[in-house]
C-alpha cells in the first residue's frame, strides 16, 4: 500500500512505438510475415495465364511486380491494424494460424509452378507458338528476385522519408495527426512525382529515342515514282519528310498488273496513296493542307472510293487492311494518311490522344468540305479506317456533328483500344444474350462486331447504307485492358462468353489480372497473325467485304483474293 514516503507507481501515458529512422533499415534483411505471406499468395496468382503466351523474361516481371505488392499490401495492412489499434489475436492462436496459412499457400504455390510450363504451352498451342520447357524457370527466378528486389528498396526508401516527415511534424502535432498527414503529404508527393515528372520525362524519352527510327527508310523501299503517290517527283509532299512508315505505304501496295491479274481483266486502275509526315509541315493545319492539296492533284474526288485512314502512332498503315480495299475497288481508289506521332502504338495509346483526335477531326473536315461541293453523283464514296490508337481517330470522327448531314459510306476500325469511348458504349449496351467479346448491338441495325471468323452476317437487321465494323480479337490487350480489371472481374471471362483464343485457365483476381494484362500490351504485337494485336489479311478482306456491302464480294471470293495476296507476297505468281 502506498505511503506518504513511497509514492505509487503508476504507468506512463502510453504512446505510439517509435522505431529508429535510420537509412540503414532499407538494405537490412528485416521482412514482416505477414507480407510475405501475402506476397507468397500473389506470386500463386501471377503464374496463372492471361491473354497472351509471356516469355521469361516478362514471367519474371509479372512474378517480381507481384511479390512486391504482396508484401507491400500486406505490410501497410499490417501497420494500419497497429494503428487503429484493433484486437490482436493472442500468440498461442496467432502462431498456429501463420503456420497454416503458411502450409496453404505453399501448397497453393506448388501446384501453380507444377502446372505453368503446361499452362504456357496450352496458350502457345491456341496461337501455334513453339512450346516452352521447365528451363524457362531459371530466368523467371532470376528476373523476379531482382525486379521484386529493386522494388522492395524503393518502397523502404519512401517509408523512411515518409517517417522522418511524421516525426517532424510530430513536433507540433499529435502523433496520430502527424502520422496521417504524413502519409497524405508523402502520398501527394510521389503522385505527382509518378504521374507529372516521371510520366512527362518518359514520354519525352520515348520520342527523343523513336524519332530517329522515323529517319531511316526500310530495306528494299524506293523513292515513289508514280504520279498517284506522295513523294514522288511530282508532288507537293517531299520524300524524305514522309517518315519511315509513310515510305513504306506509298512505295508498296498492288500494281495495276496484280489488279488486272485477279480481276482477270485490263480495266483496273493505279491506286491512289498520299500521305504526309511530321516533318512534312510544322502544325496540324499546314499537314492538313498538304494532304488535301496531294489529294486534289492524284484525282483522288474523281476516284469510286475515297479511304481516310487514320494511322498508329509511328503512322504505320497495315499494309493487309489497303490491299484488300484496293485489290475489292479494282484499284479505283483514293487512300489518304497522315502522321502524327514517333512513338510505338502502346505507348502512343498513352500519350497521343489528344493529338490523333485533332489530326483526325482536321483532315476528315478538310475532305469533307471539299467533297460536300462536289456533285453527288460523282464525287466518291468516302470510308474510314483505324487501327489501334486510329480507331480512336475514327470514333472521334464518327462522334462529330459534322457528319450528320453528309454521312459515310462505312467504316472499319480493327483492334479498338480500351480507351474508346463509343466502344466501351456499345459494348456496355449489348444486346442480352451476346458476349462482351463479341457483341452484338442494336440487332445489328448499323454497327458489327467480328474477328477472324466471319460474325458480320448474325444480324437480325437489315443493314443499313452507313455501315461500322470493329474487327477484334478476344486475346488483344490493346481492346481488353482496363483499370477496373483490379477490382472487377471482366464479362469476357464469363463462362460460354470466352473468346476461342482464351485459355480456358485464365482466371481473375484482384490487381494481378490487371498487372497482367497490362503487360500482355507491351508484347500484343508479339504473336502470330490472327492473335493479339495482329489482324490477318482474311480478317481484314471478310470486314471490307461487310462494310463496302457489295454482295460479289462473298466468302469464296475473300479467300480466293487471300491466296492470291498470300501468292504475291511469297513470290509464286
Amino acid at each position: 500500500m502506498p505511503t506518504a514516503q513511497t509514492p505509487s507507481r503508476r504507468k506512463a501515458p502510453r504512446h505510439p512505438r517509435t522505431r529508429p529512422r535510420s537509412w540503414r533499415e532499407i538494405l537490412a534483411p528485416r521482412f514482416s510475415r505477414v507480407g510475405l505471406l501475402a506476397g507468397l499468395l500473389f506470386v500463386s496468382l501471377s503464374l496463372v495465364p492471361s491473354l497472351l503466351p509471356r516469355t521469361p523474361i516478362l514471367q519474371g516481371v509479372v512474378t517480381g511486380v507481384a511479390v512486391a505488392l504482396g508484401y507491400g499490401m500486406g505490410v501497410a495492412a499490417r501497420a494500419l491494424w497497429r494503428f487503429f489499434e484493433l484486437p490482436i489475436l493472442a500468440t498461442h492462436v496467432r502462431r498456429p494460424a501463420a503456420l497454416a496459412a503458411l502450409v496453404v499457400l505453399t501448397a497453393v504455390l506448388g501446384h501453380r509452378i507444377w502446372h505453368y510450363v503446361g499452362w504456357q504451352n496450352e496458350v502457345r498451342a491456341l496461337f501455334g507458338m513453339p512450346t516452352v520447357g521447365a528451363g524457362v524457370w531459371v530466368r523467371i527466378i532470376a528476373v523476379a528476385f531482382l525486379t521484386a528486389a529493386v522494388l522492395l528498396v524503393i518502397a523502404r526508401t519512401l517509408r523512411v522519408i515518409f517517417r522522418k516527415i511524421a516525426d517532424a511534424l510530430s513536433r507540433f502535432l499529435p502523433r496520430r495527426l502527424a502520422i496521417t498527414m504524413g502519409a497524405t503529404l508523402s502520398f501527394l508527393a510521389v503522385w505527382g512525382l509518378v504521374t507529372g515528372v516521371l510520366v512527362n520525362a518518359f514520354f519525352v524519352g520515348a520520342n527523343w529515342m523513336f524519332s530517329p527510327v522515323d529517319l531511316a527508310t526500310a530495306p528494299r523501299v524506293e523513292e515513289a515514282r508514280s504520279v498517284f503517290r506522295s513523294g514522288s517527283p511530282r508532288s507537293v509532299v517531299e520524300w524524305d519528310s514522309l517518315g519511315r512508315q509513310g515510305r513504306n505505304f506509298v512505295a508498296s501496295g498492288p500494281s495495276v498488273d496484280d489488279l488486272n491479274a485477279f480481276h482477270g481483266g485490263t480495266d483496273a486502275k493505279m491506286p491512289i496513296r498520299v500521305y504526309v509526315g511530321l516533318r512534312s509541315a510544322e502544325t496540324t493545319e499546314e499537314r492538313t493542307q498538304l494532304l488535301l492539296d496531294e489529294l486534289i492533284r492524284t484525282g483522288a474526288f474523281e476516284r469510286e472510293a475515297l479511304m481516310i485512314a487514320i494511322t498508329t502512332g509511328t503512322g504505320w498503315l497495315d499494309a493487309n487492311a489497303m490491299a484488300t480495299f484496293e485489290y475489292m475497288f479494282n484499284g479505283d481508289t483514293a487512300i489518304a494518311g497522315a502522321q502524327y506521332s514517333y512513338l510505338p502504338s502502346w505507348i502512343s495509346t498513352l500519350a497521343d490522344q489528344e493529338v490523333v483526335t485533332a489530326q483526325s477531326l482536321a483532315l476528315f473536315r478538310a475532305v469533307q468540305d471539299h467533297w460536300s461541293r462536289m456533285n453527288p453523283e460523282t464525287r466518291p464514296k468516302i470510308y474510314l479506317f483505324g487501327l489501334s490508337l486510329g480507331s480512336y481517330g475514327v470514333e472521334a470522327i464518327l462522334r462529330s456533328p459534322s457528319i450528320i448531314n453528309d454521312p459515310i459510306e462505312g467504316a472499319l476500325m480493327a483492334g479498338p483500344t480500351f480507351l474508346n469511348p463509343m466502344h466501351s458504349e456499345l459494348t456496355d449496351g449489348r444486346d442480352a444474350g451476346s458476349s462482351a467479346a463479341l457483341p452484338m448491338f442494336d440487332t445489328g441495325r448499323t454497327v458489327r462486331f467480328t474477328g477472324e471468323d466471319n460474325n458480320l452476317t448474325r444480324g437480325l437487321a437489315t443493314w443499313g447504307p452507313s455501315r461500322i465494323v470493329y474487327l477484334q480479337h478476344g486475346s488483344d490487350p490493346v481492346t481488353f485492358f482496363s483499370p477496373e480489371l483490379a477490382w472487377s472481374r471482366p464479362a469476357w471471362l464469363d463462362n460460354g462468353y470466352r473468346a476461342p483464343d482464351v485459355s480456358r485457365e485464365m482466371g481473375w483476381a484482384p490487381v494481378i489480372t490487371m498487372w497482367q494484362v497490362a503487360i500482355d500490351l507491351a508484347s500484343a504485337d508479339g504473336v502470330p497473325v490472327g492473335y493479339g494485336h495482329k489482324y490477318s489479311a482474311q480478317a481484314f478482306a471478310q470486314s471490307w467485304a461487310g462494310v463496302i456491302g457489295d454482295d460479289a464480294w462473298d466468302q469464296r471470293r475473300v479467300e480466293a483474293l487471300v491466296a492470291f495476296m498470300a501468292s504475291e507476297q511469297a513470290g509464286i505468281r
